[in-house]
């Protein structure tokens, strides 16, 4: 329906939900905007020491610096790269892996216990086994990165496929369909928001597990940066290393959230 043929209520419904958004976005530059300039003007007034938390203007000098050196873009795309690499394996993987546990429930049974512990298991006490077995590299970066995100993903995309209602199953099987025609005309279409929902969890588990293999075994990256920069006391380096880490996160965080209104439009059309 085009805005010229819809009705002044839903005009007006439009109208208000644009604004909204808009009111959300100014919020949400504002909290940022005041948040920097507390922290820049509380490191200019000694009330918190510069050298320890860093400040604003230290943080765009150490980035203009970085930049100038050649060294900035380098740390900043091999950082990406391997967080992209290990949070698109992690998601692949893990709803491959759900659905051969949904598909069989033997051998759902029998590794439900081993997937309980994995997931318990602190995940930064297997980086050195990583490192003996793979190598100091990526690869070994993207297999710690595979351990944080890999089992959640499992876990969470098996939850949603469980909590299906099972009269829609039933239904298609009644009506002679097979178990890959529930699997791609129920179960896949319906456990699209969790599916979504595991893509905005792998953001964050990416990141963290990146950041642990880069404080590990990496020679370049923000993680490398960072670790560098507290071993010679460079914290406005650790804080610059940190301010890009969030940047980056929340890009990568919008870009799913685009991804989701991508699909939920064609899923419309």
């Amino acid at each position: 329906m085009s805005m010229s043929n819809s009705s002044p209520e839903h005009r007006a419904y439009l109208k208000k939900v644009r604004q909204e958004k808009v009111k959300v976005r100014v919020t949400q530059a504002l909290i940022l905007i005041i948040a920097l300039g507390l922290w820049e003007i509380c490191a200019r007034a000694g009330i918190v020491d510069p050298f320890i938390t860093s400040q604003p203007s230290r943080v765009l000098k150490t980035m203009i610096n970085l930049h100038q050196e050649g060294v900035l873009l380098h740390h900043i795309a091999i950082t990406c790269m391997e967080t992209i690499v290990g949070f698109i394996l992690g998601t692949v993987l893990g709803t491959m892996i759900a659905i051969v546990l949904w598909w069989s429930e033997f051998i759902s049974k029998v590794s439900e216990p081993y997937l309980v512990i994995l997931n318990s298991l602190p995940k930064i006490a297997l980086g050195p086994i990583f490192i003996v077995w793979i190598g100091a590299g990526p690869a070994a970066i993207i297999v710690m990165t595979l351990a944080i995100s890999l089992i959640v993903t499992i876990l969470e995309v098996l939850n949603g496929f469980l909590s299906i209602d099972q009269e829609k199953i039933k239904l298609v099987q009644t009506f002679g369909g097979t178990k890959i025609q529930v699997l791609t005309k129920v179960l896949l279409p319906a456990s699209f928001p969790t599916i979504v929902n595991a893509l905005k969890i792998n953001v964050g588990l990416s990141w963290v597990g990146v950041i642990v293999g880069e404080f590990l075994v990496s020679k370049a990256g923000l993680g490398y940066l960072i670790v560098y920069g507290g071993q010679v006391f460079k914290l406005d380096l650790v804080m610059t290393s940190v301010f890009i880490l969030g940047i980056a996160a929340a890009l990568m965080y919008q870009g799913v959230v685009l991804f989701e209104k991508i699909l939920v439009k064609n899923s419309d059309s």
